[in-house]
């Protein structure tokens, strides 16, 4: 079978960002540019169209809710579910948590993460109460599958994984974790905050229970996300936030509550959030996340290849990592290699990636990150490869 193409050039896909003309924008991993398409969307819906929804008997409440419910149909679909499956929340962060408080621990108080974890699939587990276990990872930076097998007993209610790591871009075999998982009655928990940007993903055929991802990331808009998970599992969680929207009916003495996904999604929703996600998976589809994949591999490998010829950097994770890029500047601190690079016109991330397990087992305090995405193109790692000579020459010094 032929590899997808690269997204292709003459679609002008930087010209849709206009955030980002004449700046090589290489933090998409942190958060993505948003295309115009989504711009134009979420203007149009505060301008003309906002109302409230699920409340409103007029016409236009009636629209927006359409529109609303519309944006979780297409959230759902992306990742291969259905709409009553699919939970509008905060973010992928805010999913972790609900799920973490949520999720009856039925006498198994462990949870079986990995070292490259990242914060938010971490300190949520801990303030619910769990014991925390964490894989190792192999030499290229993968979770070590064949470790979490042999770690994995019936003290594990879950296993909480990144689907794509956002420090080292390596990509979980996400259907084999599920295997694993569900072979000792464990549920799997996918963060998917850097796979649902950068690769087709499918919950039915991986087998996972609940996944995660944040618009932000998908060229959407701030402050909403998503959490997917099997009706039958949401049929039996209890709501872990109170309010109006999640309710059937309230007394003093007792209150009913709404079927999933609306006992979980408490209050007024980020309604204009939901409409711009809706535009970003529409944008994202019409490029195709084939597509997408493709050519932010193509870009990897060739930053890579690049900064292997600069000398004196250290690169980190899997070669075929999926759009990112994490690298140090021999005897460099990532902050001084970052502030360099912003002054040639490149942004890129540097830190520890709220990944700070991680940043132990590579032995460094901090790494930078060049991440792409569909408007990345060679102009960024010819600016990349150039901001980093600038930074040996002022270093050698």
């Amino acid at each position: 079978m032929n590899a997808p193409a690269r997204i292709n050039s003459a679609l002008n896909v930087r010209d849709q960002f206009p955030a980002i003309a004449n700046w090589h924008y290489l933090d998409s991993a942190a958060t993505a540019q948003k295309p115009q398409a989504v711009i134009d969307a979420i203007t149009k819906a505060y301008a003309q169209d906002y109302a409230t929804v699920h409340r409103g008997v007029y016409e236009r409440s009636a629209v927006m809710t359409q529109s609303y419910e519309d944006s979780r149909a297409a959230s759902a679909k992306l990742i291969g579910g259905q709409s009553n499956e699919l939970i509008f929340t905060r973010g992928a962060t805010e999913a972790i948590n609900m799920v973490a408080r949520a999720l009856p621990k039925n006498g198994r108080s462990r949870v079986l993460l990995s070292r490259l974890e990242h914060h938010s699939n971490i300190v949520p587990w801990q303030l619910a109460g769990y014991e925390v276990d964490a894989v190792p990872l192999t030499a290229h930076g993968q979770i070590d599958l064949d470790a979490a097998e042999q770690m994995l007993t019936e003290e594990h209610r879950i296993v909480a994984l990144a689907h794509v790591s956002n420090v080292l871009g390596s990509i979980l075999d996400a259907k084999r974790a599920a295997e694993i998982a569900h072979s000792k009655g464990a549920l799997l928990l996918l963060d998917g905050c850097q796979a649902v940007p950068r690769l087709p993903v499918d919950v039915a055929s991986i087998g996972a229970d609940f996944y995660a991802f944040s618009a932000h990331k998908l060229y959407g808009p701030t402050g909403i996300g998503a959490l997917w998970s099997r009706a039958k599992i949401l049929a039996e969680l209890p709501p872990w936030q109170g309010g109006g929207a999640m309710i059937d009916t309230v007394t003093f003495e007792r209150t009913t509550f709404a079927d999933p996904p609306a006992r979980f999604e408490a209050g007024t929703p980020h309604i204009v959030g939901a409409v711009g996600l809706h535009a970003a998976i529409d944008w994202v589809g019409k490029l195709s996340l084939d597509s997408v994949h493709a050519h932010e591999c193509a870009l990897v490998a060739e930053a890579r290849a690049a900064l292997s010829e600069v000398g004196g950097v250290t690169l980190y994770g899997p070669e075929d990592s999926a759009g990112i890029v994490s690298f140090n500047v021999d005897g460099v601190h990532a902050h001084d290699t970052a502030t360099i690079l912003d002054d040639a016109g490149v942004a890129v991330r540097a830190g520890h990636h709220c990944a700070q397990p991680l940043m132990e087992w590579l032995g460094v305090p901090a790494t930078a990150r060049a991440s792409f995405a569909a408007h990345s193109d060679s102009s960024d790692i010819e600016a990349l490869v150039r901001g980093i000579e600038q930074v040996k020459r002022i270093f050698s010094r």
